[in-house]
């Protein structure tokens, strides 16, 4: 299987200190349509619909002011639903800030590292009443991956503390986003 691209988001509190964004990043190689392959989430809140979860299609826009639009389509019980995020440019390349209306908080997104081809780690940071920790993996123009990545999303969540049964590579969605959309 040949994957075009992989984007790795992870909200890690602990690290987010030392991490710094992607050298010489470029916003316009970045944009495009992404597949949200696996995820490894340990929130008590979100344990009982893992079995739910489905691959979610995003399309990162860049807007003229240097700021992004990420359009998200997720698989529900209700339905194919679309949410559209607004990330706000930083004074650094590769660093971006949203208002989260789930959180009521903005957070931070750092572009760690990426070739724009063929992979993409992003850091999804802020420091809640807990600590909260997500990681996801993308890959871009398909819903398939290399097995040798998906065992790299896997080592790393692990390495990051997760426990097995969090590390979530859900199947297809049927249909979401409907066909014409993104």
């Amino acid at each position: 299987m040949r994957a075009s691209a992989l984007l790795v988001l992870m909200c890690v509190t602990l690290v987010c200190a030392d991490v710094k964004p992607q050298k010489d990043f470029n916003i316009s190689r970045f944009a495009g349509r992404w597949y949200r392959v696996g995820l490894a989430y340990d929130s008590a809140h979100f344990a009982p619909y893992r079995d739910k979860v489905k691959v979610s299609m995003g399309v990162v826009t860049v807007l003229p002011s240097g700021n992004v639009n990420l359009s998200m389509w997720d698989a529900t019980p209700l339905g194919c639903v679309t949410q559209v995020y607004h990330y706000e440019k930083t004074s650094t390349a590769g660093r971006f800030t949203y208002f989260s209306r789930r959180h009521s908080m903005v957070k931070d997104i750092t572009v760690v590292d990426t070739n724009y081809t063929e992979y993409a780690l992003v850091l999804k940071h802020r420091v809640f009443n807990r600590e909260y920790t997500q990681v996801a993996l993308y890959a871009g123009r398909t819903q398939t991956l290399r097995h040798s990545i998906l065992q790299r999303f896997k080592a790393f969540a692990l390495s990051q503390g997760f426990p097995r049964e969090s590390i979530l590579t859900p199947p297809p969605a049927e249909n979401c986003p409907p066909s014409g959309s993104g």
